[in-house]
């Protein structure tokens, strides 16, 4: 497969179309970044990597470090940390207030903010340290020790988190935030800042396409049976309340941040990282997603 001229072929069709989205602007930090950037990286699981354009520029990946924590919370608590949030799709607004309340404070999956609020909640629990200790993990899933925090953007977050912060006292009034509600707001505003660009995501999301086995130590991080139910998570509740029209578009398992990053995985094949900042109205890369859905129909790699 001849990934390169693929991907150069369709990113130079895609660049030269209005995006017809808009920067998130809710977090002001967010609004500073160019409308203009575009960048691609793809890395297939036998070792090839296939870039293009702004790649190598770091952004803030938002809530695709939900899949990153879930994934720690996972392997720490197993099973049991399901009678806490469930594994749904939202169909609503990732951060709705009405169906949490409806459905007495659990979230309907840890891929919209009121579930990943609750997976912070578990890990403040778990860890000793936990900013410190999930960085860490992800530069061991990365092998990357350079990826860090964000502090503006985590302060922006915090500054202008109203419904976030909404959401937290919420479940806590419905007993499902064990931890102080400030700490819980700030390790997730801290999650959300983290910066890579998108050959650093493209190699961590290996993981996901390797039925939890890094590709780079040989070590399994997260058993084969939870890559495929976070890769199913994935799939289903990825993006917000358009995951079902990415499924019928791209069809890979993948989860969207509000930076304008898409990270997907092609399972037993390859990972790709796509960033584009303008987003549509559900809060996803507009370009990214246009990008993904013709890669995939060209390549005929959607896992369908």
């Amino acid at each position: 497969m001849d990934y390169q001229h693929i991907i150069d072929n369709i990113s130079k069709e895609i660049l030269s179309t209005s995006s017809r989205g808009e920067v998130a602007s809710y977090i002001p930090e967010l609004s500073n970044v160019s409308p203009d950037k575009f960048g691609i990286h793809l890395t297939t699981l036998s070792g090839n990597d296939f870039s293009y354009g702004d790649n190598l520029d770091r952004f803030s990946i938002q809530s695709i470090s939900k899949v990153l924590t879930l994934t720690l919370a996972f392997k720490l608590k197993g099973t049991s940390m399901w009678t806490r949030l469930g594994v749904e799709p939202s169909g609503n607004p990732f951060n709705s207030l009405v169906q949490l309340e409806y459905e007495n404070g659990i979230p309907r999956n840890p891929l919209i903010n009121s579930g990943a609020l609750v997976i912070s909640d578990i890990l403040i629990t778990e860890l000793e340290n936990p900013k410190k200790d999930f960085l860490e993990f992800v530069r061991s899933i990365s092998g990357n020790s350079s990826i860090s925090y964000n502090q503006k953007i985590a302060e922006s977050e915090n500054k202008h988190g109203h419904r976030n912060a909404a959401l937290v006292n919420l479940m806590k009034s419905f007993e499902n935030i064990n931890n102080n509600v400030d700490e819980v707001l700030d390790f997730y505003y801290h999650q959300c800042s983290l910066e890579m660009n998108c050959k650093e995501l493209a190699h961590i999301f290996l993981l996901y396409a390797n039925r939890g086995i890094s590709p780079y130590t040989g070590k399994e991080l997260i058993s084969a049976s939870k890559a495929k139910r976070i890769n199913a998570i994935m799939q289903t509740c990825g993006f917000y309340d358009q995951s079902g029209d990415f499924t019928f578009k791209v069809g890979l398992p993948g989860k969207s941040g509000v930076g304008g990053g898409i990270g997907a995985v092609n399972p037993g094949v390859y990972s790709i990282a796509v960033w584009s900042p303008p987003l549509n109205k559900k809060g996803n890369s507009v370009r990214g997603i246009n990008f993904l859905e013709q890669l995939t129909t060209d390549t005929q790699s959607s896992i369908f």
